[in-house]
């Protein structure tokens, strides 16, 4: 159950950084609640998660589906253009978070 908290709480963390973008500094209400929600939501699920995994572990690994997930989100949603180079760092990123699961013993 810890892993879906922790793989839940990253995706909130895309969610949240992705109505961050779009509620334009703050200034529109709807995705500024969204926004709060979502950071909330992704706190806690955070935090239901380390109460039983190593911080770690738990920690870059919610940090890597966030960054990887508002990445993607960005390339889709809002047409950021990524050099080939910035994808193999995305690449490498993604071979961290899965290398940080498998050596870490948990």
């Amino acid at each position: 159950m810890n892993w879906i908290y922790l793989i839940t709480a990253g995706l909130f963390e895309v969610v949240w950084a992705t109505t961050m973008k779009l509620s334009h500094g703050f200034t529109k209400l709807n995705y500024t609640l969204m926004t709060i929600v979502g950071l909330a939501i992704s706190m806690g699920l955070l935090a239901l998660a380390v109460k039983k995994m190593p911080m770690s572990l738990a920690y870059p690994i919610w940090t890597g589906i966030g960054a990887v997930g508002s990445i993607i989100a960005g390339v889709v949603l809002f047409g950021d253009k990524l050099s080939p180079l910035t994808w193999c760092f995305v690449v490498l990123l993604l071979v961290s978070i899965v290398g940080i699961k498998f050596t870490s013993g948990s």
